[in-house]
């Protein structure tokens, strides 16, 4: 694995540098001073405000626009059929949508696999710097309740690095129902790396891997704070907390096909009748109004966990969602690298997604003979930055979640299910109630489009497709990639197989 550093630390420490150009040589006691801007290992424990730092450093690696603060969610949604490429622009996906990359595609194989690893390996520095400096954290100046904000920080460590193991399973390794998680998966790397000597790692199986993120998820749900406050609304939102480890499970098992898990681990946020509100914790609820959680700030309820930004803080040239989707020019805020397929198979094509639907009306932009996304509306390409947040987990998934484990669990029409469904789909689509369902096959059919129109541009299409490793549609002049295929997965980017010598291809 490539070592990567805090690219902010590193700048601050090269301007220091830069410093010394204007130092005379008698000045010798100022040749190795200290950056005023970056602290060092063995003092940033030292207190609980540089420890507090560090712990929300974790969150910036993770966010990052190559990474969960934009690409992967992209990525997520172009390999499938809702999107037609127009662009023809291998920074922003081409290579990702036509199914056309290679080891050392940059922009997508290379760049994601990075950022991931380098996110995991900042939450294991952390972990394991708080584990060495454990014997401060009893004394002044800590507080005397200091252990448990400690265990605080770890959960959110470990929450973080299973939000990323997860999603580099999506794109680098088989699904779990493959094989029920026998066949190759990452690098499981757990250990603190500052050098080189741990380059050299094989891969763990996808399940060896899967056991991880749920052992971490489980000490995060124990760990994590219940709520930052009622008032904090935005930390609810950008931070984790015990409903966001409880919501990603949800996600992991139903990837796994353990519909028994996610029924469990779902009850504990969704009431069996509306409304649904979390009962504990954050007061996670669907929100009455889809348009309501992707406007303004983005912080209702609604949203666990997403990935924040200002106009200080963007995601990145080229990473911003409202660039990829938004239609071009000066008017419309956006790039138009991707517009939504109207064609046979593309979801606005589907009778299910009717014309008055709230999502359609509101997120479904024609500009001419094209249709667009518009849900990321916060800034333009020509004046203000784009802000809007990136998100990860709504709390609309988890009870559709929930709803799909409980049809797989029973092989039945379950009523429960049919209530989350339709409590989901009616919000934006009044009339559009499902009655009944003729069998169970329809039931999860509908399950599953109603995932398509609700998460649209969010990135959960391909997770579906490949839990249940079905084929990835065909678009336009791009053909279906089935399971078998070697395309069906990522390559292993060449900078991972040439550093780490017990690497073996996909």
């Amino acid at each position: 694995m490539q070592i990567f550093r805090n690219n902010k630390a590193a700048a601050a420490l090269f301007a220091a540098f830069l410093g010394l150009g204007a130092v005379s040589s008698c000045q010798k006691d100022k040749l190795d001073p200290a950056p005023q801007t970056v602290f060092f290992d063995k003092v940033v424990f030292d207190t609980p405000a540089r420890v507090e730092l560090q712990a929300n450093a974790l969150y910036s690696y993770v966010k990052t626009g190559i990474f969960l603060g934009g690409r992967v969610q992209i990525f997520g949604d172009i390999r499938a059929n809702d999107f037609l490429n127009r662009a023809s622009n291998l920074v922003t996906g081409t290579a990702v949508w036509n199914h056309t990359l290679t080891e050392t595609s940059q922009n997508d194989v290379i760049n994601t696999w990075g950022a991931g690893y380098a996110a995991i390996n900042q939450a294991n520095v952390f972990l394991a710097g708080m584990d060495a400096n454990a014997g401060k954290f009893a004394a002044a100046p800590f507080p005397a309740d200091f252990a448990t904000k400690a265990n605080n920080y770890r959960g959110a460590a470990r929450f973080l690095r299973a939000l990323c193991y997860y999603h580099l399973l999506q794109f680098y390794a088989r699904p779990y129902t493959d094989g029920a998680g026998s066949r190759p998966g990452l690098p499981l790397r757990l250990k603190a790396e500052t050098d080189g000597t741990g380059n050299d790692l094989p891969r763990s199986t996808v399940g060896e891997v899967y056991t991880q993120i749920l052992a971490d998820l489980d000490f995060a749900e124990a760990n994590l704070p219940l709520t930052y406050g009622a008032t904090a609304s935005t930390l609810n939102v950008t931070r984790a907390h015990r409903n966001t480890a409880i919501a990603l499970k949800t996600r992991v098992y139903l990837s796994m096909g353990r519909y028994t898990d996610v029924i469990r681990e779902a009850d504990k946020l969704v009431p069996a009748a509306a409304p649904f509100v979390a009962p504990s914790g954050v007061p996670n609820a669907l929100n009455p109004s889809i348009t309501a959680v992707f406007g303004g700030s983005q912080e209702t309820t609604e949203s666990i966990f997403s990935s924040p930004f200002t106009v200080a803080d963007g995601p990145g040239t080229q990473n911003q969602l409202a660039y990829y989707f938004l239609p071009p020019g000066a008017a419309n805020g956006g790039n138009g690298e991707y517009g939504l397929n109207t064609g046979a198979g593309g979801i606005l094509a589907n009778p299910a997604f009717a014309a008055t639907d709230a999502r359609r009306t509101n997120f479904v932009q024609v500009v001419g003979t094209e249709s667009f996304l518009k849900k990321y509306a916060s800034g333009t390409n020509t004046s203000s930055p784009y802000t809007d947040k990136a998100p990860i987990i709504r709390y609309a998934e988890v009870m559709l979640n929930l709803a799909e484990a409980r049809v797989r669990s029973t092989n039945s029409v379950d009523a429960r299910a049919l209530l989350l469904l339709n409590a989901v789909r009616t919000r934006s689509n009044p009339t559009g109630a499902y009655t009944t369902f003729a069998s169970v096959s329809d039931f999860t059919d509908a399950l599953l489009l109603e995932r398509r129109i609700e998460f649209l541009g969010e990135g959960l299409r391909n997770i579906d497709i490949m839990r249940l490793n079905a084929p990835i549609p065909g678009k336009g002049t791009i053909s279906a990639v089935n399971p078998s295929d070697v395309l069906y997965v990522w390559p292993i980017p060449f900078t991972e197989l040439s550093t780490n010598k017990s690497m073996t291809r996909n």
